[in-house]
């Protein structure tokens, strides 16, 4: 398992919270295995697989019960394993092969309103405060690029162009793409940059903190902003703003594929924006689209109603 772990990580170069992520669920299979005494590659059987998964679906008394979306995601990774094992000659059969993951029920993504999103964005920061200004330069990139949380955070100064109008954005598996920021991101990343940055590194360098150096987003420390206090800064933004709806940084890429599609934009081009390696994770955006225009329709035309 480990050899599997360092060959995703060089090879596949995935990204360290997936990597995190395939680390705590084969732990886990490690110890399904460990209580059945199977310490061999060549004593887990296809019935051994299944059982792990009827395992994770109805919990024990160190584990609650996993969705199916967790437990698919569980068994994907001992899908891998056991794949790699075979690829490297560990061992001669894939116990695992024929063990399908259970198929999540399908959730469409939640999008704001566009009165909802910019009350976010305004209400963002106390007002008044440096981190005011570095709070709005986030959430306007966050809702204008469609960024994950992963990708803002770890932007550095260098990644920006704002004369042209771009950031570079690396995503999943280190792939990385370059996005156009529109002139609210543009002002507010600027502002943030003149007239706040410079006093969060000063306050790096009194502090002893050497985390400042090319990090875009800082914390008050002057360290690099992390992912937890990024999805703070919304969550406060939106009590403030008095939005009651679940508010997370997705919800803020999720509103921008939708938004964007609302407006008429071409599904590929809001695929390429948002970096998936398959258009057909994109396309789950135009059944939201399609039911809002349906409720529109139903509730519009008079020959619609029932």
């Amino acid at each position: 398992m480990r050899a599997y772990l360092d060959h995703l990580t060089v090879e596949r170069g995935l990204a360290t919270n997936t990597l995190s992520s395939y680390r705590r669920d084969l732990r886990r299979y490690l110890a399904f295995l460990a209580a059945r005494d199977i310490a061999d590659l060549g004593a887990i059987t296809e019935s051994t697989v299944t059982d792990f998964l009827l395992s994770l679906r109805e919990g024990d008394a160190d584990h609650p019960p996993l969705s199916a979306t967790s437990a698919a995601r569980t068994v994907v990774a001992v899908r891998g394993f056991h794949k790699f094992a075979v690829r490297d000659g560990l061992t001669e059969a894939d116990p695992a092969a024929a063990v399908k993951p259970p198929a999540p029920a399908k959730r469409l993504p939640k999008a704001l309103p566009l009165s909802d999103v910019e009350a976010i964005l305004d209400a963002a920061g106390a007002p008044g405060t440096t981190l005011a200004l570095r709070d709005r330069a986030l959430l306007e990139l966050l809702y204008g690029t469609g960024a994950r949380i992963s990708e803002a955070v770890g932007l550095d100064v260098d990644d920006l162009d704002l004369v042209d109008g771009t950031v570079l954005l690396r995503g999943k598996g280190g792939k990385e793409r370059l996005v156009p920021v529109g002139s609210y991101a543009r002002e507010a990343v600027s502002g943030y940059l003149v007239r706040a940055r410079p006093d969060l590194v000063a306050a790096g360098v009194s502090g002893g903190t050497t985390e400042r150096a090319g990090a875009l987003f800082l914390n008050a420390r002057g360290g690099r902003l992390s992912r937890q206090s990024a999805w703070t800064v919304l969550v406060r933004a939106a009590d403030r703003a008095g939005v009651t709806r679940d508010v997370s940084p997705h919800t803020l890429r999720h509103s921008f594929a939708t938004h964007l599609l609302d407006g008429g934009a071409d599904v590929r081009v809001v695929q390429e924006l948002l970096g998936h390696a398959s258009v057909t994770t994109t396309q789950v955006y135009t059944l939201v689209t399609v039911d809002n225009l349906r409720e529109v329709f139903a509730t519009a035309h008079p020959r619609a109603r029932d």
